[in-house]
């Protein structure tokens, strides 16, 4: 791609609404004809094949990437097999074209953002005040002692017309 697409993130902390909210907004998009896509960054050890299938033997076999490709969909599996975690920028760059992309996880990109919280959240501290691109609030109870926007964690919508407007994504 010759230039970076719209980003957006969702920052917090483990239970805090990202995942919910994240979905709750590519459904939205996606229903307003937007084209989206999502990258989310993972703390642990992830695998997303099964043992047994026949790109998990390509990938135990010492493939460094499978690429698995049907009638409805591919996938690209790497295996880091002991290298640097990739950048984020080197995972933006392998994106296709789309309209938005949105970020799950990656607190520390220079993206602009918004903090989920839930009461039911692993940890309550909040991100924003040493997050200088957190620049709004989603959370299922009243949050006070912050100029930033808050938005109730379920308002699907109005979190959407705020992201839309903060990267300039066009109307449709």
């Amino acid at each position: 791609m010759s230039e970076l697409p719209r980003i957006f993130g969702i920052s917090g902390w483990k239970n805090s609404g990202k995942t919910g909210l994240a979905v709750r907004l590519v459904e939205e998009f996606t229903r307003r004809g937007y084209r989206i896509s999502t990258i989310k960054h993972a703390h642990h050890d992830f695998d997303i094949d099964k043992v047994g299938a026949d790109s998990y033997r390509h990938r135990q076999a010492g493939a460094t990437e499978v690429v698995i490709v049907s009638g409805t969909r591919f996938a690209i599996m790497h295996e880091l097999r002991g290298a640097a975690e990739p950048s984020f920028e080197e995972i933006l760059a392998r994106i296709g074209p789309c309209d938005l992309v949105l970020i799950e996880g990656y607190k520390r990109e220079a993206v602009p953002k918004i903090e989920a919280r839930r009461l039911d959240a692993k940890n309550r501290e909040p991100l924003a005040p040493t997050d200088p691109h957190i620049v709004a609030i989603a959370a299922d109870h009243p949050v006070e002692d912050t100029t930033l926007p808050v938005f109730n964690l379920d308002d699907t919508a109005a979190i959407a017309d705020f992201v839309a407007e903060v990267t300039g994504l066009p109307s449709r």
